[in-house]
């Protein structure tokens, strides 16, 4: 698995547990589902991403997006 698909999966299991966590907890864990959606709307356009430079330094497979 390259680094695309795991920023995409990661930040997937991040909203779903943000938003469980919302609905069982407290509902100001949205914020943190605003704040990965955010992120990832940055990414798009800056190709920028925090969660691609921590996996690119651990040695996991390059994609096409986060070089």
């Amino acid at each position: 698995m390259n680094i695309d698909r795991l920023v995409f999966a990661i930040a997937g299991c991040f909203v779903v547990a943000s938003v469980l966590l919302s609905v069982y907890h407290n509902p100001n864990w949205l914020w943190f589902s605003g704040f990965v959606g955010l992120n990832l709307f940055q990414a798009a356009f800056t190709g920028f991403c925090p969660l691609a430079k921590v996996l690119k330094a651990a040695g996991v497979e390059p994609g096409s997006a986060f070089k």
